[in-house]
């Protein structure tokens, strides 16, 4: 990723708009088509990334890319000014950024979690409740595996860690005995 700062900024500008015209979801689904269409098509992204190709050039593909799409108007404009200040490099992470911001909009938060052994579907939404019920927040899981945590699960959601693995619990069982 490039200049995070940067593309959040856009992100937050183009939040904006979608936001004012009652348009998050949508602009939300326009940007992940784009998305999708640009990591299919190599010689496309390469056509409207690299500066080698003249900015009129570059405007003129994104036009008609976005029109055969059928992404709105306000979306272009963002997209036409993205490569007129030549930041559409940075598309992806502006993205990201306005996924978060759309999902936060939402109530919508992320929580990764590290779990010694595949989750269960039972345990997965056993899971999502708590951690629903603990941040207030509607949570989505994004689940990895990582056997060296012996057994139990870690989770991150923001700023929060909840471990539960049997690794740490092993750790704080043998600091308490070592100190008596």
């Amino acid at each position: 990723m490039r200049n995070t700062a940067a593309a959040r900024r856009y992100a937050r500008a183009l939040f904006s708009i979608a936001e004012d015209a009652g348009a998050i979801d949508s602009i939300r689904s326009q940007l992940v088509q784009l998305g999708e269409l640009l990591s299919d098509e190599p010689s496309l992204k390469d056509a409207l990334f690299r500066p080698l190709h003249p900015v009129a050039e570059r405007r003129s593909v994104l036009e008609g890319v976005a029109r055969r799409l059928g992404i709105d108007g306000a979306v272009r404009n963002f997209l036409a000014y993205l490569v007129d200040q030549r930041r559409l490099v940075e598309f992806d992470t502006i993205c990201t950024e306005y996924q978060k911001l759309a999902d936060e909009a939402a109530g919508l938060v992320k929580a990764e979690v590290v779990a010694a052994s595949p989750l269960q579907d039972a345990q997965r939404e056993r899971l999502q409740r708590a951690l629903t019920a603990r941040t207030g927040c509607n949570v989505q899981l994004d689940v990895a595996v990582d056997p060296d945590l012996i057994g139990g699960a870690v989770a991150v959601v923001g700023n929060l860690v909840f471990d539960g693995s049997l690794r740490t619990q092993l750790h704080q069982l043998r600091d308490t005995l070592s100190r008596g």
